[in-house]
């Protein structure tokens, strides 16, 4: 897709300058609800981000899209959501054809020389983090973040990425310092949690 004067803003890629922390916080946000509300509040206060990036993606390849809302109304919903100015809700990867996390962030640090990125990531990722693909190149890409989440707040202990990468994890705190740091680096991050979840969400809305 090539980008004009009158593209949409949400598929540009928002702006930064050189020596920014942006966090980059993805997901279809399918419906976006207050649990990821809680992650973008705890990333960007721990981290100390000067931008966090609400990545609203087009579509998950691990699943279905048979009830997946349009990337228009997911993306009107997130801004309604997003806690504060810092928040940069932004869908730009569907104006660039990128379906894979790996692929999303070669695609950001090519075009953001001099930009302190971290991924933050749910913790109910961690479970199957390893079979998204090219994980092992996500990890040595960016820092993680990875914020609790009810009932993963082991995940950190028996995932295989907090196995594979155990060397390389730093206590939560010292969170502030994980942008900065050479990936692959993580944290695991505690605070307030949501038991909402998009796929309950939509099965209550379906009267299942």
């Amino acid at each position: 897709m090539v980008l004009r004067a009158h593209t949409p803003a949400f598929l540009k890629m928002p702006y930064v300058e050189r020596g920014m922390s942006v966090g980059l916080f993805g997901g279809s946000f399918n419906p976006p609800h207050r649990g990821h509300e809680l992650v973008a509040e705890i990333a960007l206060r721990r981290l100390g981000l000067d931008q966090l990036w609400w990545m609203v993606t087009p579509g998950n390849p691990l699943k279905n899209r048979t009830d997946l809302a349009s990337l228009e109304e997911r993306v009107e919903l997130s801004r309604q959501l997003a806690p504060g100015p810092k928040v940069k809700v932004t869908a730009f990867e569907a104006a660039h054809n990128l379906h894979y996390t790996a692929k999303t962030l070669d695609f950001v640090k090519a075009r953001n020389p001099g930009i302190h990125f971290v991924w933050i990531m749910g913790a109910d990722n961690l479970k199957h983090f390893h079979l998204w693909q090219d994980w092992r190149g996500i990890a040595e890409t960016f820092p993680i973040a990875v914020i609790d989440r009810p009932g993963s707040t082991l995940a950190y202990l028996s995932s295989k990425m907090a196995k594979t990468y155990a060397h390389a994890r730093i206590d939560e705190e010292d969170a502030a310092v994980l942008p900065f740091l050479p990936a692959p680096a993580w944290t695991f991050i505690h605070g307030p949690r949501s038991s909402l979840s998009s796929s309950a969400i939509r099965s209550e809305r379906a009267g299942i």
